[in-house]
Order: structure tokens, then C-alpha cells, then sequence
């Protein structure tokens, strides 16, 4: 099988495998160890990023995003929502993406609500990011022009890989709630 059609299979079968697991205590406490640990290193790449942290109605770490494509590209990604400093909530990200890409990549991805409409909205479910909403990536002082835009501020880590990419797609998330 040539590396196009394994790409293009893995993209399938990241689509596809992007339900939703109901709410696992064991799922929780290791994403919550991913989570503290993405928060660390971004706030060690960035420590005003902690404005964010403090100011927000809540926020999504995703700890690790994986990306890949060739033509046709997915990404998925498993993380918590936090309220008041506590997980509430698992957030599952699958994203689609056509156009010209190659390769693969794996980044961190947060969310910040800046109030609670915001943050209900997102709680709702089925949540997504069209095409035009964009992601700051994260550099020292990156949070000092950043700003929330229709409630929702994103942010972005690298961790790794390469990815050539024109494309268009959008995000969409989960939310699995603690009840």
C-alpha cells in the first residue's frame, strides 16, 4: 500500500473512531496528568499565558492533538474541561480538512470561555470552529494580542512533526459532562 493510502486510511479510520467515551474516572485522571503537564510547558513557554487561566469562565486542554494528511486530513484529539481548576467534562476534537497538506503533526490545542454564555454554548454539545476561527500559536508574549472572539479564545503548542497544508476544514468538539 503506498503512503498516500495509508494516510488516507488512518484519516478514515481517526474520522470514524471519533465517538465519544462515557465519563471514565480512569480516562479522567490520565488526561488530567496530560493536561497539567501541557499547562506546565505552555506556561513555561508563555507565563502570561496564566492572565487566561485566571480571567476564564473555564478551559479546555487538549494535552495532545494528533494531525495528519495527504489531500484528505483529520486530526483527533482527547481532553478535559475544566471548571473552577476541576475537570467537569471530557472534550473529544475531530477535525477534516481538505486541500493541499502533507504530512503529520501533534500540538496541544486550549480553549478559554470568557463567560458563561460561552461556556453553555460549548456545553451544549456538537461545538464547532468553521473554517475562519484561528489559533494563535503559542510564542513568548503570544497571549498579549490575543483575544476572545465570540467568547472563545484558541491556543495552540507545537510538540512535533511537519505539516505542509493549504487546506480548509473546521473543528468540532464533544463534551462528555462528570453529572
Amino acid at each position: 500500500m503506498s503512503l498516500g493510502k495509508k494516510v488516507f486510511a488512518a484519516c478514515v479510520a481517526l474520522v470514524i473512531s471519533a465517538s465519544t467515551l462515557a465519563w471514565d474516572p480512569r480516562e479522567v485522571g490520565k488526561l488530567s496528568k496530560g493536561a497539567e503537564e501541557a499547562k506546565s510547558q505552555l506556561l513555561s513557554d508563555d507565563p502570561s499565558m496564566q492572565a487566561f487561566f485566571d480571567s476564564a469562565a473555564a478551559y479546555v486542554v487538549i494535552p495532545t492533538v494528533g494531525k495528519a494528511g495527504f489531500g484528505i486530513g483529520g486530526a483527533r484529539g482527547k481532553g478535559l474541561l475544566f471548571e473552577g481548576g476541576e475537570p467537569s467534562g471530557i472534550v473529544t476534537l475531530t477535525q477534516l480538512t481538505i486541500g493541499f497538506q502533507w504530512g503529520g503533526q501533534a500540538y496541544s490545542e486550549f480553549l478559554f470561555f470568557e463567560n458563561a454564555a460561552a461556556l453553555e454554548h460549548f456545553k451544549a454539545g456538537n461545538y464547532e470552529l468553521g473554517a475562519q476561527a484561528s489559533a494563535v500559536a503559542v510564542t513568548v508574549g503570544a497571549s498579549a494580542d490575543a483575544n476572545y472572539s465570540n467568547g472563545v479564545a484558541i491556543f495552540t503548542r507545537a510538540k512535533g512533526g511537519l505539516m505542509y497544508e493549504a487546506s480548509v476544514g473546521g473543528q468540532k468538539f464533544s463534551v462528555d459532562l462528570s453529572d
